[in-house]
């Protein structure tokens, strides 16, 4: 029979047994934490603070390092603490909050890939319109709107998987309170009633998928079309950063939803979740300021600036 004792804190068990193997983990856990917020915070800071890009398709970019270094910070540096600190334990507050933050970060960077795509769309198949489309006005109140669709988003799943005390067990089989496995130790009530947000949500969900995806659709067609092949050369490398990370989000997020839930501490299910909750937020800035040009070039400005005041 079930513990009928409401659980008030839980144990993060991936791989408890190894000392050695946690210390490693937490310096591992490190170095791609540092990494991801030094390569994010440097490429919001560009944008932010060089004139050349401050445009439309640089001011979402701007806001997906953003999504990113919080994104990664909702559950690594707890996971460190507690690896360097041989401990397990995370309250039930510390789970709320982290599982609210992760899918609220998780959802926004979806919705931004999907405005992204639609600016690159309206950049290289409508570039006659793209100013009276894209205007400063219209890009703040659509970044709002995507903060907030995933503030709702995040709050309708966390408010039904949370909304009973847990009594069945308190061990969680990762390194952060991921929703599969919090989902496991769930009552049936709950357990049913998320699946019917999940019905709902993934319509919701499968809307920016579409609108990525026919986007980029129309990119490739208008490109195709071009005759110059410096033309097509220019418009594919002004998206190319973009469909790199949303190729990267979209296989990180299948891990995630094809991940079996694991009863055990194993370490395919350590590198899977890390594989969804790490190597997104640490590839993309690399990615952002290896392929495109513009932020290479601001990042060169900042750098001789800085060689300067030296």
């Amino acid at each position: 029979m079930d513990n009928l004792t409401s659980i008030t804190e839980f144990f993060l068990l991936v791989n408890a047994g190894s000392r050695e193997l946690q210390v490693l983990q937490g310096l591992l856990f490190l170095v791609i934490y540092l990494g991801a917020l030094a390569g994010n915070l440097l490429t919001f800071l560009v944008i932010v603070t060089d004139p050349h890009l401050h445009l439309p398709m640089y001011f979402f970019i701007g806001n997906l390092t953003l999504i990113d270094f919080c994104y990664i910070s909702v559950t690594v540096p707890k996971a460190i603490v507690n690896s360097l600190m041989d401990s397990m334990l995370i309250s039930l507050k510390e789970c709320i909050t982290q599982s609210f933050l992760f899918l609220l970060f998780g959802s926004t960077e979806l919705f931004f890939l999907a405005l992204m795509s639609y600016d690159r769309y309206v950049a290289i198949c409508r570039p006659l319109h793209y100013q009276l489309i894209l205007t400063p006005r219209f890009c703040t109140q659509i970044a709002g709107a995507l903060w907030a669709s995933g503030m709702v988003y995040s709050a309708a799943h966390t408010g039904t998987i949370f909304r009973l005390p847990f009594t069945k067990s308190n061990v969680i089989h990762q390194f952060f309170c991921a929703i599969p496995e919090v989902l496991s130790i769930s009552s049936q009530s709950v357990q049913f009633s998320e699946t019917v947000v999940l019905v709902v949500s993934v319509c919701f969900v499968l809307f920016f998928f579409i609108i990525l995806f026919i986007s980029y659709v129309n990119i490739f067609s208008t490109v195709h079309q071009m005759r110059s092949v410096e033309a097509q050369n220019k418009a594919l490398s002004t998206c190319s950063p973009q469909i790199a990370t949303a190729i990267l989000f979209i296989f990180s997020g299948l891990f995630a939803c094809l991940e079996p839930i694991s009863h055990a501490s194993t370490i395919q299910s350590l590198l899977t979740a890390m594989f969804y909750s790490m190597v997104p937020p640490f590839i993309n800035p690399i990615i952002f300021s290896l392929r495109n040009r513009e932020i290479k070039r601001a990042l060169s400005r900042m750098y001789n600036k800085s060689s300067k005041a030296l």
